[in-house]
């Protein structure tokens, strides 16, 4: 009687050693690697160029006419970044524009489907997202704006000027940490809403209507408390604030600055976790 003959499978199991690994490296994915994709993606697409030459042309070329009409004494109740901030009040929604394109644009390719199986952990992709982009806008914001405020120092420092303190360029800082935040607010609603236009219709909402919404609802004595609060807080009184700019246009004293931030942080915060929730739960 013949014996039986080993199977393939059986002889390439008994002719391989039991502490087999493949000679190919095979790390443990973590955070870096994520990292590393996300700004790959960032960087690989002419959307991010363009925002971010928009932005920076838009704060220094805006920023830069102002120190040019500009004189030392006008810099007595104003900072040396203030002229900076009227160009940051138009760049702002290109900040926040990159903040929404960094994921829609996957949703739109279907691009997503692809990271999302590379990359099961979608909370770790979408932490990747937040930081990426957030390091990124943050530092071509301040680089930006101190750009225009040191311009100001070297052309108007003189005893006309004042004296300045640091804490204007950290108030500046923290402006810039604002537009940041709204990129990030934006981000969340593109990956809340998954659709460039309607997340950039959000976003546009939110920076533009409060101030309209407020003006009306003060015409109305039932309604103008509440219309004045929305008036002094919003995104454009808070980094009008947090620039050097102190009072109203009728002189009267505005919030402060620890309000703004807190509103910002509340609300951005909340759009955050809810992308992570929504993210995890839905098919892409």
């Amino acid at each position: 009687m013949t014996a039986p003959t080993p199977s393939a499978a059986t002889t390439a199991a008994k002719g391989r050693p039991q502490d087999y690994s493949s000679p190919l490296p095979t790390p443990r994915p973590h955070l870096g690697h994520a990292l590393a994709s996300e700004w790959t993606k960032l960087i690989s697409v002419r959307s991010t160029l363009w925002t971010l030459s928009a932005l920076v042309l838009t704060v220094v070329g805006i920023g830069m006419v102002f120190v040019t009409k500009t004189r030392p004494t006008d810099y007595v109740q104003i900072s040396f970044t203030t002229p900076a901030l009227f160009g940051l009040l138009v760049g702002q929604l290109a900040v926040m524009v990159l903040g929404v394109l960094t994921i829609t644009s996957e949703h739109a390719s279907g691009l997503v489907r692809t990271t999302f199986t590379a990359a099961p952990e979608r909370h770790r992709v979408l932490t990747a997202k937040y930081l990426v982009f957030g390091i990124t806008a943050f530092l071509t914001t301040v680089g930006s704006v101190f750009l225009v405020g040191i311009a100001a120092a070297l052309v108007h420092n003189s005893p006309d000027a004042g004296a300045h303190e640091l804490r204007e360029w950290l108030g500046s800082l923290m402006g810039c940490f604002y537009v940041t935040l709204l990129g990030v607010l934006a981000l969340a609603v593109g990956a809340l809403v998954r659709h460039s236009a309607g997340a950039i219709a959000v976003m546009l909402g939110v920076v533009t209507l409060p101030p309209v919404i407020g003006a009306m609802l003060s015409y109305w004595q039932a309604s103008a408390p509440v219309g004045q609060a929305i008036i002094e807080h919003n995104a454009p009184v808070a980094l009008m604030q947090l620039f050097g700019m102190q009072e109203g246009a009728a002189g009267e004293p505005m919030p402060s600055t620890l309000s703004h931030m807190v509103i910002i942080l509340i609300v951005t915060g909340g759009a955050v976790a809810a992308s992570y929730v929504t993210v995890a739960r839905r098919d892409v």
